[in-house]
């Protein structure tokens, strides 16, 4: 879609649950009280997924995805980031790993080929802090509210989408 729209791609990213903690919560803990169906949730993002031809995994917990942004926004500069964000989501959606340790973080980016002892460096001096920070900040400015959302010129969709659906919010601008 990109090639084809000559779209360029801007990650901005957002404190989906930033209170939880680095051990995580299970989705039950996370969710208790607020009336939602797991298993319906769990199986409409299968559902969705599948259709999208996207790996995705039967997840049992959340966790604190803070330094997972932090090393996200430091891979950007480098070809390998993209890479990097779609290892970091295969292993919190399909593998369910921790996004909260150190250790998962540098093992992913090693996976894609990047330096392991420099994201070590930037996870251990928190380089990226206050660009996440940032982030944070312009997606609160853009009334974001959950994860995913698209954005294309002032028009906005929320939640995983199908081709078609952002194709169409594209062709809204």
């Amino acid at each position: 879609m990109k090639e084809q729209y000559g779209l360029s791609l801007r990650w901005t990213h957002f404190p989906l649950h930033p209170e939880t903690p680095d051990s995580g919560l299970t989705l039950e803990e996370l969710f208790r009280g607020r009336g939602y169906d797991i298993e319906a949730m769990k199986q409409r993002m299968s559902g969705l997924m599948a259709e999208e031809n996207l790996p995705y995994g039967n997840r049992s917990h959340t966790y604190n995805s803070r330094l997972a942004q932090e090393l996200s926004k430091w891979g950007e500069s480098f070809p390998e980031g993209e890479a990097l964000n779609r290892k970091l989501f295969e292993a919190y959606f399909v593998e369910g790993l921790n996004l909260a340790e150190a250790e998962v973080l540098l093992d992913v980016t090693e996976a894609t080929g990047l330096s392991r002892k420099a994201a070590e460096e930037v996870i251990r001096e928190r380089r990226f802090r206050n660009a996440v920070d940032a982030d944070w900040r312009r997606a609160h400015e853009l009334g974001v509210t959950g994860v995913p959302t698209f954005f294309s010129g002032t028009s906005g969709l929320v939640g995983a989408q199908n081709y078609e659906a952002l194709e169409q919010l594209i062709q809204l601008e």
